[in-house]
């Protein structure tokens, strides 16, 4: 995976997924949500490499044709979460492998999802 294609997988398969502009069906078996809810929750990062059982083994072509407009993208759907959840806090989505999170959920979720990409780009350690 390249940037731009991290930028458009991180706008589609997180942050759409977190402001429920795209609902999945549940991918996790009922039983193992409290490990993943538990792990969420915890300052464990994600692991090097972490497969995510829902994407194809190539990544998805690039929808937009620049680096920026992918980002332009990603930053209007962050906008669209702050607003889904401004309008009602209480409010949960549902993400396919870690169940329904509320907005605080959501937000620890996409922070080690964009941190885990960060460190695959060596842009933190």
């Amino acid at each position: 995976m390249n940037l731009h294609q991290m930028v458009e997988h991180f706008t589609n398969d997180a942050v759409k997924i977190a402001n429920g502009s795209i609902v999945h069906d549940m991918h996790t078996p009922a039983e193992h949500l409290p490990r993943l809810r538990e792990f969420l929750l915890s300052d464990r990062p994600f692991r090097e490499n972490t497969i995510n059982p829902m994407l194809p083994d190539e990544p998805i072509p690039n929808k937009y044709k620049t680096l920026q407009a992918a980002i332009s993208e990603l930053q209007m759907e962050l906008i669209n979460f702050f607003e889904v959840f401004g309008t009602n806090p209480h409010q949960t989505t549902r993400n396919p492998i870690f169940g329904e999170l509320n907005f605080e959920e959501n937000v620890q979720l996409l922070y080690k999802h964009a941190l885990h990409h960060l460190r695959q780009f060596s842009v933190m350690s």
